[in-house]
């Protein structure tokens, strides 16, 4: 099975080496629990959720039976309006849900620098989408469990260590089965 992460520097692994970033964890961590996946890395360092709707279709060349998408952060620290951000995952999942592709939505925070209610306007745009898309798999947040650790994360405070993101891949391994479940004829 052809799983596909669309996302940012987290999902590409930024100051990791392949095999440490998040995708090989994730795919590790699905074969010790018997699922032969194949995790299809699209992250790209720097993107928001407009950079990812763009390049939707060039991702989906690599023809995955399940997505997650996991966009938002740099939206979040850039303070990009979540009007937008709302208005692009919209699309990204419209899209995906009619090419019959079961996804994953992973939610992000804003840094609380922004303002309180610039993040509880952030993190409802993750909800919102959820409910919309009740069919989708929500996982609150990508970092649960690593953000703020600083045992779990490299000296930016931003991007998980290779610990954080096998805790990551860990975190998140029962909502990417449930996900995994979804996929006709897997």
């Amino acid at each position: 099975m052809r799983l596909l992460i669309l996302g940012d520097s987290i999902t590409a692994g930024y100051g990791l080496a392949p095999e440490e970033a998040f995708p090989a964890q994730l795919q590790k961590a699905l074969r010790e629990a018997g699922e032969a996946v194949r995790v299809i890395p699209a992250g790209v360092s720097g993107d928001t959720t407009a950079g990812g709707k763009a390049r939707l279709d060039w991702a989906l060349a690599d023809r995955p039976q399940a997505v997650i998408v996991a966009l938002g952060g740099n939206d979040g620290l850039r303070g990009l309006p979540p009007a937008d951000s709302h208005a692009n995952l919209d699309d990204i999942l419209n899209r995906l849900a009619a090419r019959g592709l079961p996804t994953l939505l992973a939610g992000m925070l804003a840094p609380p620098n922004l303002g309180a209610e610039y993040g509880r306007d952030f993190a409802a745009t993750f909800t919102r989408l959820a409910e919309a898309y009740p069919q989708v798999v929500f996982y609150p947040f990508l970092l649960e469990g690593v953000a703020g650790e600083p045992a779990l994360n490299q000296p930016d405070r931003i991007h998980p260590n290779a610990q954080g993101a096998a805790e990551m891949a860990r975190r998140m391994l029962p909502a990417v089965r449930e996900l995994l479940s979804k996929v006709q004829g897997g």
